[in-house]
């Protein structure tokens, strides 16, 4: 399985758009941990959406039509979605 996920930082008001094999959970851990040179000055990082699915295309198709998008809106519309399935964004 892979997943599609966004993350939100509210030191730098920024959301960050990714994609993942290992599970949504630990790749942000590695975000928090700062593993990632795009997101180290955003820490903490929170998941505020995540979507599963069947490939890895898939899930890179998914993560660069939400970038392709270039729009706060439209990930805003995606995070108070019924697609989103990530149990940490309903919180």
């Amino acid at each position: 399985m892979f997943y599609t996920y966004i993350i939100y930082s509210e030191s730098t008001d920024s959301y960050y758009t990714g994609y993942t094999s290992v599970g949504v959970e630990s790749r942000v851990a590695k975000h928090n941990k700062g593993g990632n040179r795009s997101t180290k000055s955003g820490i903490p990082w929170q998941v505020v959406y995540c979507k599963s699915l069947r490939s890895k295309t898939e899930a890179i198709k998914w993560e660069n039509f939400i970038k392709d998008q270039k729009s706060r809106q439209f990930i805003e519309k995606l995070i108070n979605s019924e697609e989103n399935e990530c149990d940490i964004a309903q919180q």
